[in-house]
């Protein structure tokens, strides 16, 4: 993508006062995983293809970005001075790594799902015609004469043409080509993509490296370790909590699940309004996002201490409900605040010992 695209076209992952994945130069977490690639890139056998996996917002794509400038920069892999590199940091201030940064460097490729100038919105899926630039990319040589770097992000957003279109390129790869398959869940990848790539996962981020980065970014106050809780594991997600209101959310939340069976109903519509406002998209995503992850919570902690099957399905029941509401009111653009209300009175039912209905 040229410098002038970059700019015209608003970034699919920018969160306002955050550095771009190719922007941001340090790592938080993952030093394994960045010890396994750089001894990859200094060894006789380096995969062409990785597939790295784990939740969104852990880093999978800051990791990809800071490999390729590693690589970029040091394109001899048997360079002397490589032996001695502890990590993959590169200088900041290189003519390469400022290309990078800019989204300008011509040996890398960065797929994502597409701006829809007509529409003004991001297409539903990374498309064929996005996955077939590779085809250019790599027919043509080395715009700096040395390696050339794919990154998909992600490979969970293509559709069926695109997923076959990136297995033919991974099946006949070029010289001196590497690609990064990013994904949050790989398992449902398809299996000859996954049987082409070198498997590297990531884990969620411990809640001491989400305060140390909410800190780097500086996202703080005194909700700063509630919303480290709430992350789950990501980084991205406690800056969105704490940027759109997601402590109060969850606060609220669970006051009223704490009120189950019978929550006050003033309260829960008073929660129902403010989360469904059309002007709050983040406020209603981060509600589905908190009442999926309690409810996945409650499923295992209730495994774990050997309740009844019954009252494992009664929840799962209600996770499903919640989902396939939540799906049918975006495809129909019907009133959200009903999803909201049908979520609580899901719950209701399930702690009373009654099926979903």
């Amino acid at each position: 993508m040229a410098a002038n695209d970059v700019e015209a076209a608003p970034e699919i992952d920018r969160i306002d006062g955050l550095p771009l994945p190719r922007e941001q130069m340090w790592l938080i977490g993952h030093a394994q995983a960045e010890r396994t690639l750089l001894d990859a890139y200094r060894s006789q056998r380096l995969h062409h293809a990785w597939l790295i996996g784990g939740p969104k917002g852990i880093g999978k794509a800051t990791l990809a970005f800071r490999m390729a400038r590693f690589v970029l920069v040091n394109p001899d892999r048997n360079a002397p001075h490589l032996m001695l590199a502890a990590d993959l940091s590169v200088d900041q201030d290189d003519p390469i790594v400022r290309r990078v940064i800019a989204g300008s460097h011509g040996d890398l490729l960065h797929l994502r799902r597409p701006w829809d100038e007509k529409a003004k919105c991001f297409k539903s899926f990374l498309t064929v015609d996005e996955v077939r630039r590779t085809i250019s990319f790599f027919g043509s040589t080395s715009s700096y004469g040395g390696w050339r770097v794919c990154i998909v992000d992600a490979a969970d957003d293509m559709n069926a043409s695109a997923a076959n279109a990136l297995l033919k390129i991974l099946e006949e790869p070029p010289e001196k080509c590497l690609f990064f398959v990013l994904s949050h869940s790989p398992g449902r990848l398809l299996p000859t993509i996954r049987s082409r790539c070198r498997r590297l996962d990531l884990k969620p981020m411990s809640e001491e490296e989400i305060c140390q980065g909410l800190e780097m970014f500086e996202r703080g106050d005194g909700e700063v370790a509630h919303a480290a809780v709430l992350a789950d594991g990501s980084l991205r997600r406690a800056i969105q909590l704490l940027d759109s209101g997601g402590v109060e959310i969850a606060n609220g939340l669970e006051r009223l699940i704490g009120q189950l069976p019978e929550p006050d109903l003033r309260q829960i519509h008073r929660f129902a309004d403010a989360v469904s406002d059309r002007k709050s998209e983040e406020s209603y995503r981060i509600f589905l996002d908190l009442l999926r992850d309690w409810l996945d919570r409650r499923v295992r902690e209730d495994a774990a201490s050997g309740v009844t099957p019954a009252r494992l399905v009664r929840w799962s029941e209600v996770w499903e409900k919640a989902n396939r509401a939540a799906t049918l009111a975006d495809a129909l653009n019907l009133d959200r605040k009903q999803v909201v209300l049908g979520g609580f009175q899901a719950l209701g039912e399930a702690a009373r010992g009654r099926p979903a209905a």
